[in-house]
């Protein structure tokens, strides 16, 4: 008996080493840190919990990153949604292999070297609370935050407990005792906060309350696993030994064949399109990765354009007046209105102020229909098209010989020049030496001039299509200080609530359920305020714990 485990243990070492060697051939080499790693945790009344991972990502050096592997602390888990820091949903898969539980995460595009991503995973976890032994009529958990083998700047782990649990009733692991306790809508919450873990570090933290507070859930009893008899124990090792001489040759082969032919990682792409044309100025502002609220920004200049809307005050807060020939959210022949503009004029309440729930689902709307637009087509060339586009823009304005043809360039092109993050200074370099000469029927400009500065020298004729009086040129350094000032006052004054607004944005929970869904879904924000003392829990065969990984 002793010979034949010798020659299996050596047989099984034998096959680990060929396929460690197999598998390492096409793993991901490199250097990455996360600067940091926030873990929100909502205890259900099912007994199920909420599991949210907020993270953001460097990639120091080496292979470029385009999937990130969360660990999940059960089998019986539902995912979520994925979003990453731009809005755009990601798709999320279930990887896990046996008691490896892990979603994959990927991303839209590839993480380049230097480059930074955010993103969050929401998933719904089952089976995780246990019988605290040490504490008798209470229930509780052990919890590991995924951990990668990169070293993590920032980790925060955050779990709001069930309603009406209070302080002196929570117990929480000797090892890591928690920061702080705050509240949240009701319901206290519990929180660790731990600087520069080392690639690979753990930190495990536990946590107990009376059961009392989940009247309807039953804990799980772990079982336990027994060891083979006497019996049975031939039979097992046979069958072991089955196997392995299946997998030893199952890699010999793929090594064989990896050798006579060199390895290429296979790819699997729809991306057959090439570049997707006939985007609008608007929705290229997606593409180049403008924030929402400069989104936003473009489509009211889109508006102005059109004459479709006016500004009658920027103080306290923005406030549009719609044109008559708009009211009806249709527009008009010479100039009908997009999907985005309508719903922005949707967004636009009785007393002129802008509803920011309205004005997220303008800028969802926009997104998904950008989205669906390029399917099978090259998100990467496609930006760099649109990229291009801005660049020809601006250089019909710079190659202009006068300064009224200038001044009309420039309106023409203005949506695709508003997309450079140097729109200010390249304004400022076209009209250095030459004045600006706006057309009255420039809502755009007029809206900056007339409602930015305390004393404008000249109204718009905001009623009428032919106005007689010509306003006067205006002196180029001065122009591009005007367009500029107004649309950065713009960006930041055109939502009263910015996070409401933000977080509006994340798309709402799915209407139908095929499984458990999480009931939270967005923001990764994790912090409390009020420092607390806090006793032991023992919480047994309840560990939480799965390591990630980047691809």
């Amino acid at each position: 008996m002793v010979k034949k485990r010798q020659w299996l243990s050596i047989l099984v070492f034998f096959v680990i080493c060929f396929t460690f060697v197999a598998a390492s051939a096409q793993a991901w080499t490199g250097t990455f840190h996360l600067e940091h790693e926030w873990v929100k945790i909502w205890i259900n009344q099912d007994g199920t919990i909420d599991l949210l991972y907020d993270i953001r990502l460097k990639l120091d050096s080496g292979d470029s990153i385009s999937r990130v592997f969360i660990g999940q602390p059960q089998r019986d888990f539902t995912i979520g949604t994925a979003i990453d820091g731009y809005g755009n949903v990601l798709a999320a898969t279930d990887i896990s292999s046996g008691s490896d539980y892990r979603v994959q995460v990927k991303f839209i595009w590839e993480m380049a070297v230097g480059e930074s991503l955010s993103f969050n995973l929401t998933t719904n976890v089952a089976n995780v609370l246990y019988n605290d032994t040490m504490n008798p009529g209470n229930i509780g958990m052990q919890f590991t935050p995924t951990w990668f083998e990169a070293p993590i700047y920032d980790l925060r782990i955050q779990i709001v407990l069930p309603p009406n649990v209070k302080t002196d009733e929570v117990k929480t692991a000797q090892e890591a005792y928690w920061n702080k306790t705050a509240d949240e809508e009701g319901r206290l919450t519990v929180y660790w906060e731990k600087q520069n873990l080392a690639s690979g570090q753990k930190y495990p933290i536990g946590i107990s309350f009376p059961a009392k507070y989940l009247p309807d859930y039953e804990p799980i009893t772990t079982p336990t696993s027994q060891p083979p008899t006497e019996e049975n124990g031939e039979d097992s090792y046979a069958l072991v030994v089955i196997a392995c001489v299946f997998v030893f040759l199952a890699v010999a082969i793929a090594l064989f064949v990896a050798r006579k032919k060199p390895y290429t990682a296979p790819k699997v792409s729809m991306e057959t399109l090439g570049v997707r044309r006939g985007l609008t100025a608007v929705e290229a502002s997606f593409l180049l990765e403008m924030k929402p609220a400069q989104i936003v920004t473009e489509i009211l200049y889109s508006l102005l354009q059109k004459r479709a809307v006016w500004t009658e005050a920027t103080n306290p807060a923005l406030k549009l007046q719609i044109m008559p020939e708009y009211k009806d959210k249709t527009g008009t022949k010479e100039n009908p209105l997009r999907y985005y503009e309508i719903d922005f004029l949707n967004a636009v309440k009785a007393d002129g102020t802008l509803d920011e729930e309205k004005l997220a689902h303008t800028i969802m709307y926009l997104r998904d229909t950008v989205e669906q637009k390029l399917r099978g087509y090259s998100r990467r060339d496609t930006v760099d098209y649109y990229r291009k586009i801005v660049d020809k823009a601006w250089t019909q304005v710079e190659q202009a010989g006068t300064a009224d043809i200038a001044s009309n360039a420039y309106d023409e092109q203005l949506l695709w020049l508003l997309l450079d993050p140097n729109h200010r200074a390249r304004t400022e370099n076209v009209f250095q030496n030459r004045t600006f000469e706006p057309n009255p029927l420039w809502f755009w400009y007029w809206h900056g001039y007339h409602h930015y500065h305390p004393n404008p020298t000249y109204t718009p004729p905001i009623n009428t299509s032919n106005p007689t009086a010509k306003p006067p040129a205006i002196p180029g350094a001065e122009f591009a200080d005007n367009i500029a000032t107004a649309v950065e006052k713009t960006s930041s004054d055109i939502v009263i609530n910015l996070e409401k607004f933000a977080n509006a944005i994340l798309p709402p929970p799915p209407s139908t359920k095929t499984s458990r869904e999480p009931a939270r879904h967005g923001s990764g924000c994790v912090c409390a305020c009020a420092s607390c003392a806090c006793a032991c829990a023992c919480v047994s065969c309840a560990c939480a714990c799965a390591g990630g990984g980047v691809g």
